[in-house]
């Protein structure tokens, strides 16, 4: 594994052809709702796609919902690592990490819940762009840095308390600050990216565990410490309802997910003013005087 990496993409294979191969009923629910935003998304764009890519998607969520907008014509899904013969036979099998797809080859791509995984976002970002054809679009959406907070923190205080220490345990998520410019760096045009919030409510911390590995989305850091032990187990679940339970005794999970969005550079995109061209000074539109370089402003 190179250095610096902080995920084990062989360990996130594992998990989710474990996940696959277990499918459990309702684990697909954050997929259903970003399948169902990119779908509105896409809904308000005037812009036809003749080739769209399902990047790392399963359970075919994402491709049902590109299928059934009237904005794409064509659709491959390409599955992260394993095939999900449960939702039909897959074009493609490959790591989105590293791209087979030939510089403006596609029209359109979208990423659901895989690229928060990738241990260099922004080479991925730029493969997708130059994937896509000059006026291509890339839809994606990730787990944002909330995401799973009350986990991490009744993880962290459980480990302290029994060991004096403490390990990461919860993945790093991206940062909704820094994704504007990420994906300014990788060559889009007219970059977006904006969040939501949803709070889920389990019966235990053990229920929300059991959820996140049916969606093959337990721990992959490459450096997370020693095994988990049913001891340590056991005192997350105490300080979990001790800290974060509603007064019916539930618990409440945070999902933050960062929808993005980006075009492939196009010479009929909507291009920024060059330097001097304005036609109004910045101090009239300001109904201010303007003061020339190196002048005093004037006491009045």
């Amino acid at each position: 594994m190179p250095m610096n990496s902080p995920f084990n993409r062989r360990l996130l294979a594992l998990h989710r052809a474990r996940a696959l191969a277990q499918r459990t009923e309702g684990a697909d629910f954050l997929l259903r709702l970003v399948a169902q935003d990119i779908e509105d998304r896409l809904a308000v764009t005037t812009h036809k796609f003749a080739l769209a890519l399902d990047l790392g998607g399963h359970t075919g969520q994402v491709r049902n919902a590109l299928e059934r907008s009237d904005r794409v014509e064509t659709v491959l899904r390409a599955d992260l690592f394993v095939p999900d013969q449960g939702s039909g036979k897959p074009d493609l099998v490959v790591d989105d990490e590293i791209l087979p797809f030939a510089d403006g080859s596609l029209d359109l791509v979208v990423s659901a819940l895989s690229l928060h995984w990738v241990n260099d976002l922004p080479g991925a970002l730029i493969q997708i762009r130059r994937a896509l054809k000059p006026d291509g679009l890339f839809l994606g959406a990730l787990a944002d840095g909330d995401t799973l907070w009350e986990l991490r923190d009744a993880l962290l205080s459980a480990e302290a308390e029994l060991t004096g220490g403490a390990s990461p345990r919860v993945s790093p998520f991206a940062d909704t600050r820094e994704m504007g410019g990420l994906l300014q760096r990788a060559g889009f045009a007219l970059p977006v990216a904006d969040q939501d919030r949803l709070t889920v409510r389990y019966d235990s911390a053990f229920h929300l565990m059991r959820d996140l590995r049916a969606m093959g989305a337990t721990g992959i850091l490459a450096e997370r410490g020693a095994p988990a032990s049913r001891a340590l187990f056991m005192k997350t679940v105490e300080i979990y309802a001790e800290r974060h339970a509603d007064p019916d005794g539930r618990i409440r999970a945070t999902f933050q997910i960062l929808s993005v969005s980006g075009w492939a550079p196009h010479e009929s995109q909507q291009q920024p003013l060059k330097p001097g061209s304005a036609k109004m000074s910045f101090a009239e539109a300001l109904g201010t005087n303007e003061i020339a370089t190196g002048d005093k402003p004037s006491r009045t």
